[in-house]
């Protein structure tokens, strides 16, 4: 059984290529060339169980959405998860991601796997980590095994894609001893991993054992996610050495996947002033090629707490604007807790309104079709089109309502009332039309 990368460049159209092909309305010839190249992905485990709803994530195509959702150490619901997981999918999310920790991680994946019938990643040193704290009682206790078991487990289980933190090595670790930075080092994967690589002075295991990696992943189809272990965690520290510095690798192990038909996708930052959030997407561009980019955020701001979804969709939509493909979003709850259902939706709303703004400028002839209905529907004040037309018609369709009016009524709403403009205009001209006839006759 091949991989859609190794289908594509033996000319073969799979049933998740047509489906992408009839989603993004693209022709199959386009979109064969583009996956045998690895500029667009479509992430899909070959033993995944049930029916999901394949995308396709990159150039070319709409800007994708993915919600992070999982325990912690400190706070272990499956129950929550599923409901979190739940709302993602009825909310139109395009990917999902469980980064549990705590609990029995691989029975909380295989449930969520169930309760999300679309693309579904994980991070396998998470799992690596559960075990090295419930079995050996101290995570840095893991062995090198435990890193790539972690891996095979997620594969075996059906996951999509995965997030390798590869390009981490042990050279670098040392450097992270000589490097001052201001926020740290706050990818959970990447600190594993360097803590690791430091206590017993060995090469990062996903690195040391990529070949193997992609073998499991040809396998089973597993698209990587190449990880930033070394991404900003304060603006401060955007593109410092060590973030670059672990790009170049990526880059060079991006290559190697591709040369045996497994498909990879690159993760980005994080925190990065506005200013830089363009030039972050041309670098990590020029440096891994024309495949697809994958960003946390990013956040412009290190001060939104409680609303860092808002802080980070600004950089979202500037960095899709610029060819991001595929988003990750944050909750208002990033920096302070897990986030509950409602504040997933918050979350996934925000950064759905970032991807779409970023489409009417990357595939502007597609995307402004959305907004030409709305446009229609509002002058022509067609309540029940604006509504069903909205990115969250359940929201609008509650504070429209708030005041009693109803969406059948083709009135104003109490924003303008009586000064609606698509009242006075028109009565203005019937006004003058009727003046007119008057005077003819």
């Amino acid at each position: 059984m091949g991989t859609q990368m190794s289908s594509a460049r033996r000319g073969v159209a799979t049933d998740e290529m047509k489906q992408v092909a009839r989603d993004e309305d693209v022709t199959m010839e386009w979109l064969l060339q583009k996956i045998a190249s690895g500029s667009i992905i479509i992430p899909s485990n070959n033993v995944r169980k049930q029916k999901i709803h394949n995308v396709g994530i990159g150039r070319g195509l709409k800007t994708k959405v993915n919600v992070n959702i999982g325990t912690s150490t400190l706070n272990v619901d499956p129950e929550a998860e599923v409901k979190k997981a739940r709302t993602a999918v009825k909310y139109h999310a395009d990917t999902i991601m469980d980064l549990s920790d705590g609990g029995d991680v691989g029975a909380i994946r295989r449930t969520l796997l169930e309760a999300a019938p679309i693309t579904f990643g994980t991070v396998p040193i998470y799992e690596a980590y559960n075990y090295g704290v419930s079995v050996h009682k101290n995570p840095m206790n893991l062995t090198e095994d435990d890193f790539l078991k972690a891996f095979e487990n997620n594969a075996k289980d059906g996951v999509d894609y995965t997030t390798i933190h590869a390009g981490i090595t042990k050279e670098i670790a040392k450097r992270i001893l000589q490097v001052q930075r201001h926020g740290g080092i706050v990818s959970k994967g990447g600190t594993i991993t360097a803590a690791w690589m430091l206590k017993y002075d060995k090469e990062n295991p996903y690195f040391e054992h990529y070949d193997y990696l992609i073998e499991l992943a040809r396998r089973y189809d597993v698209t990587f996610s190449l990880g930033d272990a070394l991404r900003p965690g304060s603006i401060l520290d955007s593109h410092d050495e060590l973030q670059v510095q672990e790009m170049i690798n990526v880059a060079r192990l991006t290559r190697r996947a591709h040369q045996q038909d497994v498909q990879v996708m690159v993760e980005g930052p994080g925190h990065v002033p506005l200013n830089e959030v363009a030039a972050n997407v041309r670098l990590a561009k020029s440096l891994i090629g024309d495949v697809p980019y994958y960003v946390l955020g990013p956040l412009v701001t290190d001060v939104a707490s409680g609303h860092d979804h808002i802080a980070s969709a600004i950089g979202a939509a500037v960095s899709a604007s610029e060819g991001v493909d595929l988003l990750c979003y944050l909750t208002p709850s990033e920096h302070l807790a897990l986030p509950d259902a409602d504040e997933v939706k918050a979350g996934l709303i925000a950064y759905r309104i970032a991807a779409h703004a970023a489409d009417l400028v990357k595939i502007r002839d597609k995307a402004i079709k959305w907004d030409m209905a709305m446009t229609e529907a509002r002058r022509t004040l067609d309540w029940e089109r604006q509504i069903a037309l909205s990115i969250d018609p359940e929201e609008a369709a509650r504070i429209h309502s708030r005041t009693g009016q109803h969406p059948g009524n083709n009135v104003p709403c109490t924003m303008c009332g009586g000064a609606c403009v698509y009242i006075m205009l028109p009565q203005q001209r019937r006004y003058e039309k009727d003046k007119e006839l008057q005077q003819a006759g």
